[in-house]
């Protein structure tokens, strides 16, 4: 006779069939008796299974008249997949919602473990832990004491709220008293949310002095929550704020601090926020606020770098075959160089962009027209410096493309622009002006294939682009266009200006050459070459561009990628002297241990781009696993050119099973009118097994 059988025989017996069909009841063991008509016993790996708990246990003894347990150990009852206990006996009720649990243990999410002399179940919802001691480390003959323990004479789990209460708690660091708390409260391993205090962060800075951050959370609900956190260190008192919400159509977030420190009098603060939210008809609304008290408020409490603040209120729409977008931005500088002209630079920017996407069927092809309004205002009336602007654009362009039978690609198009500004306060120029730019294009490439007997495949691309492009009408201020980059992005392009004040003008010539090597291996290795010539010189370009003159300096670029592991990115401008104008290089390493990433760029002198200098520098930084539980990582910026450091910064993380501790170091070398050198310490400690995040 199986077990579920006799099972059923014996509630039946007792009159008891009907409440166990209706609670899901099942009993599994290796033997069933009835004793006095009254009491069932069960032995031998007995396992009941009663709506989400599974208790094991060697015997279980069931009264009829009192519907009690009494189980003998070891036990084991499972309560879903969250809440494990372990005891030596037990008395508990027939729901097992109500009882008592003798030498116990409560583990949660298989993370924290709480052992007690007793556990008092109560209504299936509270465990209640006398001479209790809570740790997530683990504990064997070999390491007997755990790194940390809370010992309470009592703690109190409750499983709907998913918190711990602990009373009369002591912390203990191996097995060392620390701390005594009369009342502790913390939520268990399964909480993602919920109002306390998180993690509390030490800090050491060279400006603010030594001090200590102490995060409360507070959750207004399932989609929004606000983080208070006061820092207090020897030299200033500061509260810092975020608040986060979520929406079914966005989202915002905004942090902020304010402070009252011995470097400047009275109050200092800032306040960063974002948002996006999707309105009907595909219209998206974007936000950014930027606002902080005085220009080295955020480095000297490292809450950003930022040397400019952008503060941009934006909607647009991208459909299938057209784009717009409008937006207001309002500028504010923190560089020392610039706050004594900070009056002279543009404050506010505004901007209108319609674009619309066609394909006319009478030509073929594929083509585009646009139409633009910027306008930008300074903050001084004085007249040139104080320059207002304002530009109404039109454009359109139209390519098309062809595969010849000998497999070459070719290309042709052209583009007309037209744009009418309206200038204030700058008497050098009329007050209405215009001009007109039509440009023309064709492009013609020779890919060669070729495969080798391992199974690589070498591409060889030659390129011709020739184009004509001219200018009709006024000159105009350039506002938008006086940095110029030359690299594979815009090698071939009508006009290599960023913006609408200046196009590109003349007859010239493009030729590149692109040779790519991909082996059978995964490893890939790309070269490319360009320059470009002229009809006659248009004077448009500054020498560190590369492209001053009638003929451009060598575009020279390559690419390695190596599987996931080695990546390098490097490109250069070469001069007929072979003197280098630009150069820059990206190197990037990953291994399951390590993560490198390496860069370098250097520029000449120029003082058109407002560089009386060469600007050379280097960047490392990276990460590595030392072990198990140590990974460290590291950040280098150094000045070529000034031979010095700009920034230094070191970090150690300690994980464990049980633990986190998070140990950093930073300085700031640089030094302005506003901001000074500092060097920062920083050092947090989160326990594993409360909350998700410990």
């Amino acid at each position: 006779m199986t077990a579920r059988l006799l099972l059923a025989l014996v509630l039946s017996f007792f009159g008891l069939a009907a409440s166990a069909a209706s609670d899901n009841t099942s009993l599994l063991a290796d033997r069933v008796e009835i004793v006095a008509d009254k009491t069932i016993v069960a032995s031998g790996n007995v396992e009941i299974l009663y709506q989400d708990y599974r208790l094991r246990a060697p015997l279980l003894i069931y009264d009829s008249e009192a519907e009690t347990l009494t189980i003998e150990g070891p036990i084991t009852l499972q309560q879903g997949d969250r809440i494990t206990v372990l005891a030596d006996s037990a008395e508990l009720d027939r729901a097992m919602a109500n009882g008592i649990m003798r030498s116990a243990r409560l583990v949660l999410d298989q993370q924290l473990q709480i052992a007690a002399t007793e556990i008092h179940r109560v209504d299936g919802r509270y465990s209640q832990l006398y001479q209790a001691v809570a740790s997530s480390c683990q504990v064997c003959a070999d390491n007997p004491v755990p790194l940390w323990q809370i010992r309470a004479q009592r703690v109190i789990h409750d499983q709907e709220t998913r918190q711990l209460y602990f009373h009369n708690a002591q912390f203990r660091v191996l097995d060392v008293p620390i701390m005594y708390l009369p009342r502790l409260r913390m939520p268990d391993p399964s909480v993602d949310r919920y109002t306390g205090f998180l993690v509390p962060e030490i800090v050491d800075s060279g400006r603010i002095g030594t001090g200590m951050k102490i995060p409360y959370f507070i959750a207004l609900g399932d989609h929004a929550d606000i983080t208070l956190t006061p820092f207090v260190t020897t030299d200033a008192r500061t509260m810092e704020a975020r608040y986060r919400q979520a929406f079914s159509f966005g989202s915002v977030e905004f942090n902020s601090a304010i402070s009252n420190d011995n470097l400047e009098d009275g109050l200092r603060g800032y306040i960063f926020g974002d948002g996006r939210f999707q309105l009907p008809l595909d219209y998206v609304l974007r936000f950014n606020i930027q606002q902080t008290s005085d220009s080295s408020y955020l480095l000297d409490y490292d809450y950003s770098g930022k040397d400019r603040l952008e503060n941009r209120i934006e909607l647009s729409r991208a459909r299938r075959e057209t784009y717009s977008e409008a937006g207001i931005t309002t500028f504010e500088t923190l560089r020392g160089s610039e706050l004594l002209v900070e009056d002279q630079l543009p404050n506010i920017q505004g901007n209108i962009l319609y674009i619309r996407r066609f394909q006319p069927a009478s030509i073929g092809g594929q083509g585009n027209w646009q139409l633009s309004l910027d306008t930008h205002k300074r903050q001084s009336d004085i007249d040139v410096i104080g320059l207002d602007l304002g530009r109404l654009g039109a454009q359109a362009d139209w390519s098309r493309s062809a595969v010849f039978a000998n497999g070459m690609l070719g290309k042709i198009g052209g583009r007309i622009s037209g744009d009418f500004y309206h200038v204030k306060q700058d008497s050098s120029y009329d007050p209405y002006l215009s001009h007109v730019a039509p440009a023309i294009e064709a492009e013609l490439r020779w890919p060669f294939l070729r495969t080798g007997p391992d199974g690589g495949s070498q591409v060889l691309e030659p390129v011709v682009y020739l184009v004509w492009s001219d200018l009709y009408g006024d000159a105009v201020p350039n506002e938008d266009s006086t940095l110029v980059e030359f690299d594979e992005g815009n090698l071939y392009a009508m006009s290599r200006f960023p913006g609408r004040d200046r196009y590109e003008t003349g007859l010239r010539a493009t030729t590149g050459l692109t040779w790519t090597h991909y082996a059978p291996s995964g490893w890939s290795w790309a070269v490319t070459a360009g320059h470009v010539y002229r009809a006659t010189d248009p004077d448009q370009f500054s020498n560190a561009s590369g492209l001053a003159g009638q003929s451009s300096d060598w575009l020279l670029g390559t690419q390695v990628k190596l599987d996931d592991r080695l990546s390098v990115d490097a490109r250069m401008l070469l001069d007929e002297g072979f003197d280098f104008a630009k150069s820059e290089a990206r190197i990037a390493w990953n291994t399951a241990r390590l993560d490198l990433f390496s860069s370098y760029s250097r520029i000449i002198a120029d003082p058109e781009e407002n560089r009386p200098d060469i600007n050379s520098q280097i960047q490392f930084n990276g990460s590595y696993d030392i072990s198990r539980n140590w990974v460290a990582d590291f950040d280098l910026r150094y000045d070529v050119t000034a031979q010095e450091a700009t920034r230094a910064a070191l970090g150690v993380v300690y994980r464990n099973e049980c633990v986190n501790v998070d140990l950093s170091l930073s300085r700031r070398f640089t030094s302005s009118s506003n901001v000074v050198p500092t060097t920062s310490v920083g050092l947090s400690i989160g326990l594993n097994g409360f909350g998700a995040d410990g």
